[in-house]
């Protein structure tokens, strides 16, 4: 998988994608995460990527050749199954997303940044939107990190236990039931007799059933339609 990152923060993003999982996947050569400065993409001898928008309104705008010639320029060297925009008004990024995504081949993901990218980029250029959230970040650069983290760790092979992630939060509709380590007792906090039992039946069942706990109380809305 390839995975092109379209920013005018390159830095915002060398720290998150060279760590932890993301770096080991990139390791294997099971991804392969390239960030892009929009101002190399840019005509204007001053590398500005953003100007101000007709009709007034208040902020700057990234403009359309900068963003144009960057997403062409890929597009010349291989296919792209899509191309992102990280944007508030987008689909809500969540784990089905995260996992139909992760069987994809190759995709481009555009950061906004200022008061947004000029609208014929989003009409003639990006094929999906997404959103991480009912809320306004600076720039496209952490919901960017957020989707790639939640793409890799799918991938086969990126985490040593491939059975981890399908035991995440979400995957079935359900959250994560409790987890605990050693040892069996601190401070008096025992760990639930059930887990120490070596009976898988038994554990997979407590672990359903706290998973239906949890979501009814912490968020039944994931519920809805399920009983």
């Amino acid at each position: 998988m390839r995975i092109d990152i379209l920013t005018v923060l390159p830095e915002m993003l060398e720290s998150p994608l060279n760590c932890s999982i993301l770096k080991r996947a990139q390791d294997k050569g099971l991804v392969e995460i390239h960030v892009h400065n929009l101002r190399d993409y840019t005509t204007n001898r001053h590398r500005k990527v953003d100007d101000y928008p007709f009709g007034g309104e208040a902020g700057m705008v990234m403009q359309v050749q900068p963003i144009d010639a960057a997403i062409s320029a890929l597009k010349a060297e291989r296919d792209y199954d899509e191309v992102i925009f990280t944007s508030p008004d987008g689909e809500v990024f969540d784990q089905p997303m995260a996992n139909s995504m992760s069987l994809l081949n190759n995709i481009i993901i555009l950061c906004g940044h200022y008061k947004g990218i000029d609208y014929r980029i989003r009409e003639h250029l990006i094929t999906k939107e997404i959103s991480i959230g009912d809320y306004v970040l600076t720039g496209g650069e952490i919901p960017a990190v957020v989707m790639t983290d939640a793409i890799v760790r799918l991938i086969p092979g990126a985490i040593g236990d491939e059975q981890s992630a399908l035991s995440d939060s979400f995957q079935d509709n359900l959250l994560a039931p409790p987890v605990y380590s050693r040892p069996a007792v601190y401070n008096g906090w025992e760990v639930p007799p059930v887990l120490l039992s070596g009976h898988q039946a038994k554990i997979d069942e407590w672990r359903h059933e706290q998973a239906l706990e949890r979501t009814r109380r912490l968020r039944p809305d994931l519920l809805k339609g399920m009983e």
